[in-house]
């Protein structure tokens, strides 16, 4: 399964039972066994265990695998291996004191919207054309200190 279709998967199994501050980091460039670290919050134990449940299934449904879930009794921080791509489940206290987001650091990926609800919507032929928008010229910013003079 290509990482972007199993990355879309887990993000769209967390924000179906709600989750929260849904980010997903490219970890290829680093020495990992893993491409991508998917981190995700629940406001109570049963909602961390419902999110990492949703992304188990939602998983399988579509032929990957799921190679382990580590945390699960506890309820408080949920991983669950998917080979290339690995989830983060916890409450938002305990991912504030770990800070996974500075471990894996860096820019998090940009997830594309669906390809019909990212195309723009165009006017109908007789539809009467909006004015375009004149861009402003850049106001240059003055000098902190004065200029000497000659």
């Amino acid at each position: 399964m290509d990482i972007r279709v199993k990355q879309r998967l887990v993000v769209e199994a967390l924000e179906d039972i709600k989750g929260k501050d849904i980010l997903v980091y490219n970890t290829a460039s680093m020495p990992s066994m893993f491409e991508r670290v998917v981190i995700a919050s629940g406001d109570s134990n049963r909602q961390v265990k419902a999110l990492a449940d949703s992304v188990q299934d939602k998983i399988k449904e579509n032929g990957a695998k799921v190679y382990g879930v580590e945390g699960e009794r506890s309820g408080e921080w949920v991983l669950v291996d998917l080979g290339d791509v690995v989830v983060h489940v916890m409450h938002p206290t305990v991912r504030e004191f770990y800070n996974l987001e500075e471990v894996w650091g860096g820019k998090p990926v940009r997830m594309k919207k669906e390809p019909a609800a990212a195309a723009p919507k165009r006017a109908p032929k007789g539809a009467p054309k909006r004015a375009a928008k004149k861009k402003k010229k850049a106001v240059r910013a003055k000098a902190s200190r004065p200029r000497r003079k000659r």
